[in-house]
């Protein structure tokens, strides 16, 4: 089998639980993966709007989902509240294929899903098949992006936001820092603003000097940018197969 990515050196910026998947297609591609835990996903500070919430989720005509994290911790919150069942007559948003995913394991319908994981894509989904009349809940991380709450606003759709979870950087070991200084990556991907913030706090700019940067979409690209950092590619969509594409066309040309 040809090896796309064989003996490069790619370094996987995640939250501390995710990115298993993506590390797995690298490595099938002969890649040397370093995966590195940037952020912490952490309870709301004040859980009770997220518990109301879900207590009282029928209320609701639509539930919209902008990451996976969102999806496991208000599904957390409705078996918490024992209100799962009341989910079933509620429609359900998803951005992007990946929290799409990650609805539908819980056996759950996504009604909506733009094929850009972004909030603009998911706002221009939305926008014809909502009214005013409509109550929409959009748990979210605290510190999320807000382009889709504010287009929905601007229909006069009623939207409720509540914080589902934070994150917070996580500390970097002495000895990853340690191990991007001796084999400093030849590509970096990153898959969201939070982890590139983290990321230039935590380690600098010095091992991205010789990278190719690939980000998971245009939102992140953009980030990037504004952070001074150049990138090579952007997936075409924000899945583990198309960051591994997207890293091989980097490399490649």
């Amino acid at each position: 089998m040809d090896r796309r990515l064989e003996g490069i050196r790619v370094l996987v910026t995640r939250p501390r639980e995710r990115a298993e998947e993506l590390c797995f297609l690298l490595e099938d591609e002969g890649a040397d993966v370093f995966s590195l835990p940037l952020l912490e996903l952490r309870p709301p500070e004040d859980p009770r709007p997220l518990a109301s919430a879900a207590e009282h989720v029928q209320r609701y005509h639509w539930v919209l989902f902008a990451s996976p994290s969102a999806v496991e911790a208000f599904l957390e919150a409705l078996r918490l509240a024992g209100t799962l069942d009341r989910l079933a007559r509620v429609k359900l948003a998803a951005v992007g294929p990946r929290t799409a995913r990650t609805v539908e394991a819980f056996g759950l319908t996504v009604a909506a899903e733009p094929s850009e994981g972004t909030g603009a894509a998911l706002f221009t989904a939305l926008k014809d098949l909502l009214g005013p009349d409509d109550d929409v809940l959009l748990p979210s991380a605290e510190e999320g992006r807000r382009e889709l709450e504010d287009g929905l606003r601007d229909l006069g759709v009623r939207v409720t936001r509540v914080t589902a979870y934070r994150s917070t950087p996580a500390p970097l070991p002495p000895e990853a820092l340690a191990h991007l200084t001796e084999a400093p990556p030849q590509v970096v991907l990153f898959a969201s603003p939070r982890t590139a913030e983290a990321f230039l706090e935590g380690a600098g700019r010095e091992p991205l000097a010789a990278a190719k940067v690939v980000a998971i979409g245009p939102t992140t690209a953009t980030a990037l940018g504004q952070l001074g950092i150049d990138v090579a590619t952007v997936a075409e969509r924000p899945t583990p197969e198309a960051l591994v594409d997207a890293t091989v066309r980097a490399v490649h040309g």
